[in-house]
């Protein structure tokens, strides 16, 4: 207990001389529940504990200048299936407390922080991949200008309900450049970041040093209907770590390049992104590197393809590869890129009908580095810098969302996929799929809605559990704003293992009320990855009850 008091007197030493204000308070409740059963399809539940559950409190307190937060988390009488293992029990998970102005801000406790584009640090937290790497300790931020801003940072990073061993240094600064050059429709802007990381371990090597540094450099300009950046980062030389085990005689040193282009006007968009990583997976403890839970990362490194929203076109789903491997393949890290378009068919036009028509298209393609590896030694060189190597992944995708009165509309996605299996999973194969997918809506009034979808994916997968084709469909119906049900099945029809020609069905509901949402679902969960903004967390196959409960107030 004493953990508990002392966190509530951190909390609200600052707020005793409260007088008449009392601040204001507010939170949320959020429960994700689940009760595995056994199936002959999707097999016996073998774990402990077939129920459940993560629950999380978080209250949130503001008076005048001072904010606070702390964050009850409970899993139990375990976590959800394949979450990280030290989630268990129940506890404090995140505390702080803090006190900000125009000008200055300063922050104890877990901090959520990003520098530019997350390559060099961000922390965050996403409940449904089971990721919160917050960093235990303090910030500061100086505003001295509104063009110019500094922040320092120190502390541990979170590890279940515990913390790292390695601590953590950090400093970023942000300059508009646009003031000082006088620009008067040019934005301009400079950030510089400085990331370290030092773990003492126990090795002999002289050359050993414990502390890693890494240095990002960034630009971003926009000019009228034109936006850009570039950011470069350096992560100077680090032990290497492979399959948890550290080699004590092999030293790499990493670099990322990250460029992103953009042109916006009324009914067209272009985005176009490149990075280019080597080496540049980050830890907060080097021993965590082959963990596959994304406990630990200091960096942001989502995959850049296009986000998907159904169950057919999620099957073959890229992962980044930043890491630098030699066993049981020899990866530097990736390069490749995606771009994105949209246009609008205008309304009246031939094609746009009376109420338009909106396009998206997107292409992404991802390689390893080319290099001269030498898996014996442990040692690779010749890396060219832009040379692309054994293709990871490419894919086209085209959606078409076309609404055809008021009362209808449609939408048609076509998606081609080429998956590298042996260099993205580690296992053999080459797939090459092709997904098809209809929707269609229509509208009742007074909320009421009912929404179809039919998909297939056409593979020559013919080596993995998901082998070959498969179709799906799902069918909802709203009730009004606050009421609606569905059910959904995608099913493995062409396995060539009839064992595996699985039907995957969910059925359920939701209702809605205010600032609260409950959700029920009974069904099979494919094997798989689950996947937000570009992070996926692995989910083995399983069958079972879902409840889902969240309010905030």
């Amino acid at each position: 207990m004493n953990r508990f008091y002392l966190i509530a007197i951190l909390l609200y030493t600052p707020f005793f001389a409260i007088a008449q204000d009392y601040g204001k308070l507010s939170g949320g409740i959020e429960s994700n529940s689940q009760y595995y059963i056994d199936d002959p399809k999707t097999g016996d539940f073998l774990e402990d504990d077939p129920f459940r559950s993560n629950n999380y409190l978080r209250l949130n307190y503001t008076y005048k200048n001072w904010f606070a937060h702390v964050q009850l988390e409970s899993y139990e009488p375990n976590s959800l299936l394949n979450f990280y293992p030290k989630y268990q029990g129940t506890d404090i998970g995140t505390f702080a407390v803090g006190y900000r102005n125009s000008k200055f801000e300063v922050t104890l406790g877990h901090i959520y922080e990003q520098y530019g584009s997350g390559l060099s640090l961000r922390t965050w937290e996403d409940r449904q991949i089971g990721v919160n790497n917050a960093i235990r300790g303090a910030n500061v931020k100086f505003r001295p200008t509104k063009d110019l801003e500094f922040s320092a940072l120190y502390g541990r990073q979170r590890d279940g309900f515990e913390v790292s061993d390695g601590t953590i240094y950090a400093f970023n600064t942000e300059i508009g450049l646009s003031s000082l050059f006088k620009f008067e429709s040019t934005g301009l802007d400079f950030g510089f970041s400085y990331v370290g990381r030092d773990e003492d371990l126990d090795i002999e090597n002289p050359n050993f040093e414990s502390l890693t540094n890494s240095y990002s450099f960034r630009l971003d300009l926009t000019e009228g209907n034109i936006y850009s950046s570039i950011e470069y980062l350096i992560k100077g030389e680090d032990v290497y770590s492979e399959l948890g085990n550290i080699i004590e005689d092999r030293y790499f040193d990493g670099s990322a390049l990250l460029f992103n282009f953009g042109y916006a006007k009324s009914g067209l968009g272009i985005d176009a992104t490149f990075r280019r990583m080597e080496n540049m997976a980050y830890f907060s403890e080097r021993d965590e590197a082959a963990n596959v839970f994304n406990q630990n990362y200091l960096n942001f490194i989502p995959a850049l393809t296009k986000q998907h929203d159904y169950g057919i076109t999620n099957i073959y789903v890229y992962q980044a590869q930043p890491r630098l491997t030699f066993n049981p393949l020899f990866k530097a890290g990736e390069i490749g890129g995606q771009i994105d378009i949209f246009y609008n068919i205008k309304k009246g036009s031939t094609l746009g009908g009376k109420y338009g028509t909106k396009l998206a298209f997107n292409y992404a393609t991802w390689s390893g580095l080319n290099g001269d590896f030498n898996i014996g030694e442990r040692t690779y060189e010749n890396t060219d810098f832009f040379g692309f190597g054994e293709k990871y992944f490419e894919e086209f995708s085209l959606d078409i969302r076309k609404k055809w009165s008021p009362k209808w509309s449609s939408i048609f996605s076509v998606v081609n996929t080429f998956y590298n299996a042996r260099f993205v999973e580690d296992r053999i194969g080459e797939v090459n799929a092709t997904a098809v997918v209809g929707e269609v809506t229509r509208k009742f009034g007074s909320g009421k809605s009912l929404r179809l979808e039919m998909s297939h994916l056409f593979s020559d997968d013919e080596l993995s559990e998901r082998a070959k084709n498969w179709a799906g469909g799902t069918i909802e119906y709203n009730f009004n704003n606050k009421l609606s049900v569905f059910a959904t099945d995608i099913w493995n029809y062409g396995n060539p293992d009839e064992d595996r020609q699985v039907h995957y069905y969910t059925v359920g509901g939701s209702f809605t009320k205010g600032a609260t949402r409950v959700m029920a679902s009974y069904g099979r969960q494919r094997g798989g990855l689950v996947c937000v903004g570009g992070i996926c967390r692995f989910v083995p196959e399983n069958t079972g009850f879902t409840l889902n409960l969240s309010t905030s107030f």
